[in-house]
């Protein structure tokens, strides 16, 4: 079994090899879409239906980032979920390291 950090570094690989997520790309966002991107996908299902119910589903365009189609949720693995949030937040810190340079 793969540990966290092993799952997550494989996670951050795959989006910049299959989904072009490269660290120059990650210059872009400039005001948190990374970290508010890994928010999103660490959130619990039970979070979400409780955010739909009770403030609808307009609440998903203050914390995703980026045009709501590009959601790639998998609800049933949450590992994978878990997985996206944390290469999120590494590609958020090499950012920003990466401006500190």
């Amino acid at each position: 079994m793969e540990s966290g950090i092993e799952v997550i570094t494989k996670e951050r690989k795959r989006q910049i090899e299959k989904e072009g997520y490269t660290s120059l790309n990650d210059q872009e966002y400039q005001e948190g879409e990374l970290a508010n991107a890994a928010a999103y996908y660490a959130l619990t299902d039970e979070l979400i239906d409780f955010m739909d119910q009770n403030w609808g589903n307009d609440m998903h365009l203050h914390i995703w980032p980026f045009d709501l189609n590009s959601i790639k949720k998998t609800p049933k693995d949450r590992i994978r979920e878990l997985a996206k949030a944390g290469a999120l937040i590494a590609a958020e810190i090499d950012r920003i390291n990466n401006i500190k340079s």
